[in-house]
């Protein structure tokens, strides 16, 4: 009798504990996804300067909009940010912040800049490590100057010198436990670039860079463009342009996650929307006649077919009841309304499977066209493509 009570107390205690160790788990599946993204330079540190702009001012903008995508569609993921306005923080507290937070994702993000009168064009993405070449260590030197507007720096970074490329040296021996994890994360973003923005690809690269060095979780830096190329720094600075950025780092940001998630769980809940979808922009329209306010990865010229499901006469958040949960809706405004169309593509065949997808959804969607940004008639766009297609 007395050996069966020692055998059920010893099962009881035995569950008690497994039951205390699955709560704990769930707990800890709980917690949010931490996302710190870091708008490089700021206040005192202009970042590169350009003929109508400076780099602080756009890293911060094209942060932002990130920032408020992953917010709005992204009801797990808590967003801090480094900076949200125009002030000077030191690499080492950019990384602190991040350590603190207790960061799954570090984005720094910033913008190129070529010496000289070189008409250079394109988006990198880089991860820590030791500069390959040349010009994979002038990107960094370039960077990392930032530590000589702090007064204390030799004393902050070692004796570290931004500008002497012994310096570097050290990151030759650096073992970087989250390597893979932040090879893979850059490469998405890149993809990204290369596919739903359009923009030259400029690749993955290292490089020894102090904002990464320090941070304990996987860690890109982007360079959104140059700044020293006349067009693409008006690209830079439209809202076109950042808007068209910002939805390239977010959606590679989405893959990411959800990649983790199928490894760690199983299952995911997030839908990646096709890639020529773009999402409502943050921002209210700009102007009133037959535009489309968001981003186009297309050109001019081109004839882009969309799928309009519904009109309003308000700006609709982007998780608004009405989308019935697709995400990637765009908008455009005639006259006082605001019109939202889901998928983009040159291809009339494409737009119309992506209409059928959403039939069940929205039975009044049909398509419509749009050359540039300006609206046209569908039937001219549809004879257009049909010349164009024929064997």
């Amino acid at each position: 009798m007395m050996r069966l009570s020692k055998h059920f107390l010893f099962i009881r205690l035995l569950y008690i504990s497994l039951w205390a160790f699955l709560l704990s788990g769930s707990s800890l599946w709980a917690k949010d996804f931490v996302v710190v993204i870091d708008p490089g330079h700021g206040g005192r540190d202009p970042g590169a300067v350009g003929k109508i702009s400076k780099e602080k001012d756009i890293n911060l903008k094209v942060a932002l909009k990130v920032g408020d995508l992953i917010q709005k569609n992204c009801k797990d993921v808590k967003v801090i940010y480094t900076r949200s306005t125009d002030v000077f923080v030191a690499l080492d507290r950019r990384a602190q912040i991040a350590n603190n937070a207790k960061a799954d994702l570090f984005i720094s993000i910033h913008t190129d800049a070529a010496s000289g009168s070189k008409t250079v064009k394109g988006v990198s993405t880089w991860t820590l490590g030791l500069a390959r070449s040349d010009a994979n260590l002038e990107v960094a030197k370039r960077e990392n100057s930032v530590i000589l507007y702090e007064s204390d720096y030799q004393t902050r970074y070692a004796g570290f010198n931004p500008n002497s490329a012994e310096s570097y040296i050290i990151f030759e021996f650096m073992q970087d436990k989250y390597m893979e994890q932040s090879v893979h994360l850059a490469s998405l973003m890149q993809k990204e670039f290369k596919t739903t923005c359009k923009r030259v690809d400029r690749g993955v690269h290292q490089a020894g860079f102090l904002v990464l060095k320090a941070s304990a979780m996987p860690s890109i830096l982007i360079e959104l463009g140059f700044i020293s190329t006349p067009e693409e720094e008006r690209y830079l600075n439209s809202e076109q342009g950042m808007n068209n950025l910002a939805n390239g780092i977010y959606r590679g940001f989405l893959q990411y996650k959800k990649e983790q998630e199928l490894r760690l769980t199983g299952v995911s809940q997030i839908v990646i929307p096709p890639a020529a979808s773009e999402p409502v922009s943050a921002a209210p329209p700009q102007t009133a006649a037959t535009t489309s306010q968001n981003i186009s990865s297309h050109s001019d010229e081109e004839i882009v077919f969309k799928v309009q499901i519904l009109s309003a006469n308000r700006l609709l958040p982007a998780n608004d009841k009405s989308f019935k949960g697709l995400k990637g809706i765009d908008h455009y405004k005639e006259g006082s309304t605001y019109k939202y169309t889901y998928g983009a593509s040159t291809d009339y065949n494409q737009i119309q499977q992506t209409r059928r997808s959403i039939s069940a959804q929205f039975k009044d969607a049909f398509v419509i066209a749009f050359r540039g940004d300006t609206k046209m008639d569908v039937k001219e766009a549809i004879e257009i493509f049909k010349k164009q297609n024929k064997k």
